[in-house]
């Protein structure tokens, strides 16, 4: 089996990620509002669901760039991530439609574009561009957390 990280496998992975957090979200919640035991699994989850939403987030913007989504797609699968749980039938959707290639069209065509010249460059040097995201969601990690929690 390969262990190659296919736009398939990488959106699969962030979206199942995404919708296993928001359970644990909404377990620490039911803990802390109905049972009133423990404020901890909000505090604990709600971080790392904010992270993994970022990270979601990100990697659909990439996807939209790298596959050539339509602006309807790119909107779609942002706000996929709003409702607990919705990631995982899009990135199914997404899938069967056919926007999941099995190969990263940048790494071997000529970019179009500033925005396609950054995806290619980032692509075409997978440690860098896994950097690069790293730094990217925990950039935009600190600025939430200084903008602070949804109302």
């Amino acid at each position: 089996m390969s262990t190659r990280v296919t736009p398939a496998r990488l959106y699969r992975a962030v979206a199942v990620a995404e919708a296993v957090t928001w359970a644990l979200l909404l377990t620490g919640m039911f803990l802390k509002y109905v049972t009133r035991t423990t404020e901890l699994g909000v505090q604990v989850f709600g971080m790392v669901h904010g992270v993994v939403f970022i990270a979601y987030c990100l990697v659909t913007v990439l996807l939209w760039v790298d596959q050539r989504w339509p602006l309807s797609r790119l909107v779609l699968g942002l706000l996929a991530a709003v409702p607990p749980f919705a990631t995982v039938p899009f990135e199914r959707w997404a899938e069967r439609s056919g926007l999941l290639g099995e190969d990263w069209r940048l790494r071997s065509t000529a970019p179009a574009g500033p925005v396609e010249r950054v995806a290619a460059f980032l692509l075409r040097r997978p440690a860098q561009g896994a950097l690069v995201g790293v730094l990217a969601v925990v950039g935009l990690t600190g600025v939430a957390l200084l903008v602070g929690p949804p109302a």
